[in-house]
């Protein structure tokens, strides 16, 4: 994947509840819809709807998979989307979580993301 355009409509074609789930979460904190054009601020939207799984306990599967596929893209991405990944959707992932909550997520979330994780935060979420 090249771009972060293409990322986001990807995401979003393939994870059509999640993306629901992250537009409510955008809408609500910009007062405005997102646009393929600035994707960065969709993704925090998008670990944060997945944040609110972990609290409740929800969507293992949806996030082990949502997990797969941004380890996939960031494989083979550019350093645009791979920044995105990073930046954008990683560091925030388990945040307000508590670790007891986080811990089978934790665990399905792909090496290559935990790196990106433990890079920024320097110490995992359990």
């Amino acid at each position: 994947m090249q771009t972060n355009s293409a990322f986001y409509l990807a995401a979003r074609e393939r994870f059509p509840a999640l993306a629901q789930k992250a537009d409510r979460k955008y809408l609500k904190y910009w007062n405005e819809q997102p646009l393929a054009a600035e994707p960065y601020s969709w993704f925090e939207s998008a670990a944060n709807a997945l944040n609110d799984d972990m609290q409740r306990e929800d969507s293992l599967v949806e996030c082990s998979q949502f997990f797969e596929f941004v380890t996939n893209v960031f494989a083979s991405a550019s350093e645009e989307v791979r920044q995105c990944i990073d930046v954008s959707f990683v560091e925030n992932l388990f945040w307000q979580v508590p670790p007891a909550k986080a811990a089978a997520y934790w665990s399905k979330l792909p090496p290559p993301l935990q790196t990106l994780y433990l890079g920024f935060h320097n110490k995992p979420p359990i």
